[in-house]
């Protein structure tokens, strides 16, 4: 399947932001700011391109483990944060670098950010969450923990003079304590004057594809599975009512691919629309996504804008047109009385058909903690009682009856 790898990873790291402004009050595109700031700080010293968008990658993923992260804090919602950093303390910062380092393993250029994630939270004096000094970590760590922070403590969509003096003022302040006084001349050096809007909005984004064009490249079956694994965590992390939700789609997608004898190609992007269905629900607040009791009205139509927002997120990738339609639709059914766009039968394709009815099945068969999963039996007495109300395709609805009651 040929893909812009980083593209990709912008995507994600956006959708992750998400989760981070409603936790911790950051600015929407956090991760692609400090992706851009990391580029600029890599060519001052003189980064090839290559390791240049290496950076950028590692940079923008650098907060992937945040779901996981949250899922660990839950239990933990009053812990102590740093007031260098506004941020929670120690064991669980740690925790998080573990998280994040392990899910970029799946990377295919991951020798070459090896430890970037994972000691991205280090301060140079060795008081850090691994206790690593900067002699002890890589550039490309101390690259993204600079940026991480300022963007953390400084509001850098709007770097106004005064703005600007405070934060070259927190860099002498942090000299030698979480910073190495190299990277903070080489970083002066860098930005010698006030950056004013330009990294507001989508803006970071758009300067990134500037410095790299896009560049579609051909990954195999096992580099976009391994991905794909690793973007249906990051998305089922964010509500333990979901925990195996969008990793059994992409399964039973990729398996109903194969019982149609698809070829192989096709059944990978099954697999990856599958993890990705429910990637907008990163956008949704938790309040709503593990609210015991039945949504309010208005709580329900805030919920249905996940799909709108997957089909958002996913269009911002290029060349991914296939699985936005087949990802994102699933929740159209073919009487028109589905969402987010309300399409009908001759609207959806087979793949997009596929998507919905397994994304039933697995909700209907799945536990959560205020219910549990019903058999195969139940599920497909339920989804035929929608055939028969039009909502779901009756031919892909007996397919599944076939491929899954053995």
């Amino acid at each position: 399947m040929k893909l812009d790898l980083n593209d990709l990873l912008y995507s994600l790291s956006y959708a992750l932001d998400c989760v981070e402004a409603e936790i911790f009050g950051v600015n929407p595109y956090h991760s692609e700011r400090v992706a851009y700031l990391c580029v600029q700080l890599g060519k001052a010293y003189h980064y090839s391109e290559q390791d240049l968008l290496n950076l950028a990658a590692a940079a923008a993923l650098h907060d992937n483990a945040l779901t996981e992260y949250i899922a660990v804090r839950r239990t933990q919602m009053d812990e102590p944060t740093d007031e260098a950093t506004n941020l929670p303390t120690a064991e669980l910062l740690k925790i998080h670098c573990e998280m994040g380092e392990k899910n970029a393993t799946v990377l295919p250029f991951y020798d070459k950010i090896k430890n970037a994630i994972l000691y991205h939270h280090e301060s140079a004096d060795g008081t850090g969450p691994f206790g690593k000094k900067h002699t002890e970590t890589s550039q490309m760590a101390q690259f993204i923990h600079l940026a991480d922070l300022l963007d953390n403590v400084f509001d850098l969509t709007d770097v106004t003079d005064e703005m600007y003096q405070k934060i070259h003022n927190y860099l002498e302040k942090y000299k030698n304590v979480l910073f190495c006084p190299d990277l903070v001349a080489t970083c002066n050096k860098t930005f010698p004057k006030p950056i004013h809007t330009l990294l507001k909005g989508e803006a970071p984004r758009k300067l990134i594809h500037k410095e790299f064009p896009l560049h579609l490249q051909e990954y195999g079956d096992d580099a976009i599975i391994g991905l794909a694994t690793m973007f249906a965590k990051v998305v089922d992390y964010k509500s333990h009512f979901t925990c195996a939700h969008s990793l059994g789609i992409a399964q039973k997608a990729q398996k109903m691919g194969e019982y149609y004898k698809y070829d192989k190609d096709t059944c990978t992007k099954l697999y990856l629309a599958g993890a990705l269905h429910d990637i907008g629900k990163l956008t949704i607040s938790n309040d709503i996504l593990e609210k015991p009791d039945k949504l309010t009205k208005e709580e329900f139509e805030v919920m249905k804008g996940h799909a709108k927002a997957s089909w958002d997120i996913l269009g911002r990738m290029a060349n991914m047109e296939e699985i936005q339609s087949w990802a994102a639709l699933h929740h159209e059914k073919l009487n028109g009385k589905g969402y987010p766009f309300h399409m009908t039968g001759k609207d959806l394709n087979k793949q997009e058909r596929l998507l919905c009815c397994i994304d039933i099945y697995q909700a209907l068969t799945e536990s959560r903690p205020y219910k549990d999963g019903f058999n195969h039996a139940k599920t497909m007495a339920i989804m035929n009682s929608m055939v028969a109300k039009g909502e779901i395709d009756k031919d892909i609805t007996h397919d599944l009856d076939v491929c899954f009651g053995v």
